[in-house]
């Protein structure tokens, strides 16, 4: 059989059902040569956007306040926004009454009635004839908000670590859950608690937390990352405000304190509540403590000032006239205030100087008075810990100089009275008494206690002294190990409650209440403020292991019955 000489072979890799089907086509496609669909099916797992897996893994966390509401992912350093609450988020859509002429000078008509300051608040801690339902209404607006336009989230459902005070009052916390279950379609929700969250953004698992908030001042002493005692007093942003109208209007009308202080109340309507704000963080200062504490640090050298080096005046003497333009009043009018006088609404609110303490009530107590006395209810060694661990949060925080004054208030306060809880003329007397005080020299044999001396590690060891592991004495030398400090006055810096939630649901750390969205729905908030239902050892055991390793805390067992919610569902 003769051959064509111009025909030639069909290569395998010329074909191109070869090379679509990668090779494992039959025979009869390749001489076909048509072209078809590859019979290896495509893995979705592989080549397919992961942002399914991801949406799974995301975690938002949510800070809530009075005031102010800080969103974010799980893992971020910052929130994504931080939304202050005014009344621009109670309009309606088609609500165009801010472009028609006189607006802003209308602000009386549409305050009159309302409580001063109520627009700039999502909620109150007195839930007396407060609308629950605009409160959940108000989240509902900035939440669905957030999620469409900054976080950049699908419909699909996300877990939520919502962080709140531990004074949440039941009826907002009840409120809150449910517009997140009802209207997002949250499957769980993680609450953690604001002083814990912070003391975690700080690095340390024990410190006084101070938070200076809006409507109350919070010290809460944290232990090992549990809530140990908590104490509170009015004096915080709202009272500062007030203060700051006060001043305002006393320097409209050419009054002085001691004669508004004479009178009633001063009127709301003067000047608006956007104008005090606004003076009250860019202008408002705290002085400096008249006393200086003794430094209790040796090792650092005394400062040496010398008058030739600097020619600034003292801030508490400085007469230097501040303008302030104020257009809420009619009319508009530029008042000239002296720089010194601008510390008066701070030392008014947060210290009370002019009365002595016992002219205050125990909700009522200047800050640095709270502190002191937080610090001596507190046991020996706990106060050890917290003492070097003072740490300052809130938005009224960072006033200038304010941080400064109330640690050294504090200070004052330590060297000048101890840590003695019992004071007075009577303790005083019994402690001065020579025949009342123990003679030390005076000790038998029975009821001695024997010292036990440490031995050098590198010598013999075991007969005359207390035996030491070599090996843990070379380890904390390698890792720099130092010995915790406690007993000193001491301020650290922390990155915040959210930052500290952030943090600590990326690390999954368990959380001490956690709600799943059939039960709430099921029972509500009555299914965990039930007596008989709340299993009091689970929930010490999880406050005991809050910050172990770990997954975040799940439905086990017969959590459908026993859950709690933590420290907000006491009753």
């Amino acid at each position: 059989m003769a051959s064509d000489p111009d025909a030639r072979p069909t290569l395998a890799h010329r074909s191109v059902s070869n090379i679509r089907a990668g090779g494992q086509s039959s025979a009869r496609d390749s001489t076909s040569g048509a072209p078809h669909t590859p019979l290896r099916p495509l893995s979705t797992s592989a080549f397919g956007s992961p942002s399914s897996a991801r949406a799974e893994e995301e975690i938002i966390v949510i800070e809530l306040g009075c005031r102010k509401l800080r969103v974010g992912f799980a893992g971020d350093s910052t929130p994504k926004r931080i939304v202050a609450f005014d009344s621009e988020h109670d309009k309606r859509a088609g609500d165009y009454r801010a472009w028609e002429p006189g607006y802003e000078h209308d602000w009386r008509k549409r305050t009159a009635g309302k409580a001063w300051g109520s627009d700039h608040e999502l909620c109150q801690l007195d839930v007396r004839g407060q609308d629950l339902g605009l409160v959940g209404d108000k989240l509902e607006r900035v939440l669905r908000d957030t999620f469409t336009r900054y976080l950049l989230v699908d419909s699909k459902p996300r877990r939520i670590s919502l962080v709140l005070p531990p004074a949440a009052p039941l009826p907002i916390l009840s409120s809150t859950l449910s517009t997140l279950f009802r209207n997002f379609q949250i499957p769980t929700i993680s609450l953690l608690s604001s002083p814990v969250m912070a003391t975690f953004a700080a690095g340390v698992r024990s410190g006084l937390v101070v938070d200076i908030g809006w409507n109350e001042t919070v010290v809460t002493a944290v232990y090992e990352f549990r809530e140990v005692q908590t104490w509170r007093t009015v004096r915080a942003g709202k009272k500062l405000l007030e203060e700051t109208q006060n001043f305002l209007v006393n320097a409209l009308q050419g009054r002085t304190a001691e004669s508004q202080a004479e009178e009633a109340s001063t009127p709301k309507d003067i000047v608006s509540f956007e104008e005090c704000e606004e003076v009250a963080t860019r202008m408002l200062w705290c002085k400096k403590s008249e006393k200086t504490p003794k430094q209790s640090n040796t090792e650092q050298l005394p400062t040496l000032h010398e008058a030739d080096e600097s020619d600034t005046p003292d801030p508490a003497e400085d007469a230097t006239p501040t303008p302030i333009r104020l257009s809420s009043c009619k009319p508009s009018k530029t008042i000239q205030v002296p720089f010194s006088q601008l510390a008066e609404p701070c030392e008014t609110t947060f210290f009370e100087t002019r009365y002595a303490p016992a002219c205050f009530d125990d909700h009522e107590l200047p800050l640095h008075l709270l502190i002191y006395r937080g610090l001596l209810q507190l046991p020996l060694d706990v106060r050890a810990m917290c003492m070097s661990r003072i740490i300052f949060s809130g938005g009224c925080s960072n006033i200038i100089g304010l941080r400064g004054r109330i640690f050294d208030e504090v200070s004052l306060l330590a060297q000048e009275k101890g840590w003695e809880p019992i004071q007075g003329k009577g303790a005083d007397a019994y402690r001065n008494n020579p025949k009342l005080k123990r003679n030390p020299s005076r000790q038998t044999k029975e009821g001695s206690i024997p010292t036990i001396s440490q031995t050098d590690p590198s010598g013999a060891s075991g007969r005359g002294g207390l035996n030491v592991d070599e090996v843990e004495e070379h380890i904390r030398q390698e890792k720099n190990y130092r010995t915790p400090v406690q007993g000193v006055l001491r301020a650290i810096d922390t990155l915040g409650p959210w930052c500290g939630a952030s943090m600590a649901t990326q690390l999954k750390v368990p959380a001490l209440a956690v709600i799943e969205r059939d039960i709430w729905l099921q029972q509500g908030v009555n299914g965990a403020s039930r007596p008989n239902e709340v299993d009091v050892q689970a929930q010490q055991k999880a406050q005991r292991q809050s910050m172990g390793t770990g997954g975040l805390i799940r439905g086990q067992g017969n959590q459908a019955t026993n859950w709690t919610l933590g420290v907000w569902g006491a009753v």
